[in-house]
């Protein structure tokens, strides 16, 4: 099969790759309709994310089901699915209590790369989310969305407790950011505030139901939050790209008493210990439990309350990957689409 390669930071290739096969009886081979770059796969790209050797790309996928292993009970080929980033069992007291991303059988899916048109599903059972039937073409890149930035904008969301009568704040403006503010709207957030300087992603961010543009950073987009706040801070700050300033910023952003949910992924990251405890503020974060809010996400999508694959502003085949990471590399496209 074809499928994305990374062999030095700037170097993507699309290359003939073994087709996966059932490896554990909970296993699951899908046919990837749709995959996607994200904005963690931009770290090793840059170089910043150290490799060891080649490595196939990608953690984000949509697809129809082809083989299933002897113990896999609730798929059938031909079935469509989305699954999340994170494979997991779902069934451990970890997945009960809603955090499969860490569940204690987990399996990292960038590590097996679904950049490419099949994909090997690990714990097939808890990790796939069947639709009601084949998806219309056009809700693809939404159920796609669903599989990663959706989910984890979504996680942000309710990590910053963003809900009725809250003023929400999301520092980042790439696709999870940008989902952030599509799920603080639907939680019912009063007022949304998005930080962000780039004009497409401005107006997709209003679309997504922001109320608020704020284009300063550091500390003088701190001192715009608090200035729109009454010089409170915002009750609900997500946090969405995962520096050492969006961190920050985030943290100063939320008011005494308020949630921060970060989501970016954080890399040479360092809080103040000071800082937080005179802050007096909630943190909650980390990779985000996708495979918690999949079928709520997955039945919005289907009936067409929420259209998250906006965010795919760049859609090519998958031959032309490395395109799609120069074009993300240089903020030219917020996510792209990539069809196998």
């Amino acid at each position: 099969m074809r499928g994305v390669v990374l062999h030095a930071p700037g170097d993507v290739r699309v290359e003939d790759r073994p087709a996966p096969k059932i490896i554990e009886p909970t296993d699951a081979i899908i046919r990837v309709s749709a995959t996607c770059v994200c904005g963690s796969d931009l770290w090793p790209y840059r170089g910043i994310e150290k490799l060891d050797g080649p490595v196939p790309m990608g953690h984000e996928y949509v697809g129809v089901v082809e083989e299933v292993g002897s113990q896999v009970t609730t798929l059938k080929p031909g079935r469509f699915v989305v699954g999340s980033f994170w494979a997991c069992d779902n069934t451990c007291e970890i997945c009960r209590s809603g955090y499969q991303s860490a569940c204690v059988h987990r399996v990292l899916m960038g590590t097996l790369g679904t950049q490419a048109e099949y994909a090997r599903i690990p714990l097939a059972d808890g990790t796939l989310v069947a639709t009601p039937g084949l998806p219309d073409a056009d809700l693809v890149p939404s159920l796609l969305a669903a599989s990663d930035v959706l989910g984890t904008g979504w996680f942000g969301a309710v990590a910053a407790q963003a809900g009725p009568g809250k003023t929400v704040a999301v520092v980042g403006d790439g696709a999870v950011g940008l989902c952030a503010v599509l799920a603080a709207r639907r939680l019912g957030a009063e007022r949304i505030i998005a930080m962000s300087r780039h004009e497409p992603r401005r107006r997709l961010a209003l679309e997504f139901g922001a109320t608020d543009l704020v284009t300063e950073r550091g500390d003088e987009g701190v001192a715009r939050i608090k200035e729109l706040t009454g010089g409170l801070g915002a009750h609900s700050v997500v946090e969405a790209v995962g520096t050492q300033e969006s961190m920050t910023q985030a943290v100063r952003s939320t008011r005494p008493g308020g949630h921060m949910g970060f989501v970016g992924f954080s890399h040479d990251v360092s809080l103040s210990g000071g800082e937080l405890f005179s802050s007096l503020i909630h943190l909650h974060g980390g990779p985000a439990p996708v495979r918690r809010y999949l079928p709520e996400l997955i039945e919005l999508i289907v009936d067409r309350e929420i259209d998250p694959g906006k965010v795919f502003d760049l859609a090519l085949p998958l031959e032309l990957a490395a395109e799609g990471y120069r074009a993300m590399d240089e903020r030219r496209a917020v996510k792209a689409l990539l069809i196998p």
